[in-house]
């Protein structure tokens, strides 16, 4: 192990095999594999390795695994060490476009470039990565990132698959998919070799990530319990939606991920049709087409969740309101009752006003009556009429003023609509 080596990055653990098929493991530096650059001669990769697996325990994992190398990293990490930086990009001739940390927030994508020194091929580089989004029961979710770069050496067939960022999961994934790479070294001398394991993780993870809101959409398509179908929690219901939507674009950039290595593929082996792979070359386009039908497959499966979910929210939209609508009608029956009581209250009231009117004007102090004069009038009577019209026009008119003035104040008022806060 260098003694000069960046003290401040852990250290690797490399797993080898060689040609003796049996795994050996050291812990280099990112600069201890310097000198393998084109060459794919290493201080820390034997000469005769065909597959190495380099892992970091660490804050940052880095995987790099070579049909001669092969590797877990934190771009991140590595990003903010410009030694350990230089050390891969030098060592891997990475492009250093990729570095950039505008590439950080893409949702997806894939690329390649042939490397040359002196206009003589010396290898193959390729870069992708994918994102994945895995939910759970109580909807918390996490962002699985798959960030690959790969190279393959002409001289000596390795292929160096770097993975930055992995999670246990893919760890374990890639580990149990490359555990056996006798099965598999006729396909060494492509350099697209590896994509046919990537996407065999990546339709798992989109699996198991499609099949978690089937499960949660299948629950609320079985719900039953009267009080939640007639008060749905819409906010659950949007939130399952918001995911749905972000699966269907992990899926569809998936599928274009892989329609274009399938593009770069088909035209690498028409530059190579003068050799002979021996089949592997066909091994590898059918796993691709393979995956690119499954992870398409699994888009249509997707797309028919969110269609399904977004039926359950207009079908719990319409049973409220369908409620609603009963409540309304149910209001209205009793305020048709309460109607007929008024119109009854109201006709007793009428029956009985005009002799009320006229018993009250003959029991006042302006008629008399006694058994020597008989009925009499006073002469004064006219003053009744003096108070009693005016007022009761004054009456009439304050009330006319009144109503005219609550209403413009009314129509003057806005109508507030109430915002829920939304969380993405």
């Amino acid at each position: 192990m260098s003694g000069m080596s960046c003290q401040s990055c852990p250290n690797l653990v490399l797993s080898q095999w060689g040609q003796d098929e049996i795994w050996q493991t050291s812990q280099p530096y990112p600069e201890d594999l310097q000198s393998a650059n084109y060459t794919g001669k290493s201080s820390a990769i034997t000469h005769d390795a065909r597959i190495c697996i380099l892992l970091v325990e660490s804050l940052f994992h880095i995987f790099l695994y070579t049909a001669h190398a092969n590797r877990f990293a934190s771009a991140s990490k590595i990003r903010t060490c410009q030694r350990c930086r230089n050390a891969l990009t030098q060592t891997f001739q990475m492009p250093e476009k990729w570095w950039s940390s505008s590439y950080k927030t893409s949702n997806g994508y894939f690329g390649c470039e042939t490397t040359r020194q002196k206009g003589v091929v010396t290898g193959f580089n390729t870069w992708a990565y994918f994102e994945i989004k895995q939910t759970r029961g109580n909807l918390s979710y996490e962002w699985i990132k798959l960030n690959i770069f790969t190279r393959w050496v002409c001289s000596s067939n390795q292929t160096f698959l770097l993975l930055f960022d992995p999670t246990l999961s893919i760890r374990e994934l890639i580990t149990r998919s490359l555990s056996k790479p006798a099965l598999f070294q006729s396909q060494l001398r492509i350099p697209f070799w590896p994509y046919s394991h990537v996407f065999e993780i990546v339709a798992h993870l989109e699996e198991s990530a499609v099949w978690a809101i089937r499960n949660q959409v299948r629950a609320i398509e079985n719900e039953t319990d009267p009080g939640i179908v007639q008060q749905p929690d819409y906010r659950r219901l949007h939130d399952i939606a918001r995911h749905a939507i972000h699966i269907n674009e992990t899926l569809d950039v998936s599928i274009q991920n892989i329609d274009t290595i399938l593009k770069h593929y088909v035209l690498y082996m028409t530059s190579k049709r003068n050799e002979s792979y021996f089949g592997a070359d066909e091994d590898i386009h059918n796993q691709l087409e393979f995956f690119r039908g499954y992870i398409t497959n699994l888009r249509h499966r997707s797309g028919s969740n969110e269609k399904r979910l977004q039926n359950e929210i207009q079908l719990a939209f319409n049973t409220v309101s369908q409620a609603n609508a009963k409540t309304s009608v149910e209001i209205g029956h009793a305020a048709q009752i309460d109607s007929s009581a008024m119109k009854t209250i109201s006709f007793v009231t009428l029956a009985f006003l005009p002799p009320t009117f006229i018993s009250s004007i003959f029991s006042m102090s302006f008629f008399q009556c006694d058994e020597n004069n008989g009925w009499g009038m006073s002469k004064k009577f006219w003053l009744y009429w003096v108070f009693a019209v005016p007022t009761t026009i004054a009456t009439i008119l304050i009330w006319q003023y009144w109503h005219k003035f609550s209403t413009s104040l009314h129509n003057r008022s806005p109508t507030m609509v109430p915002r829920i806060k939304e969380h993405v």
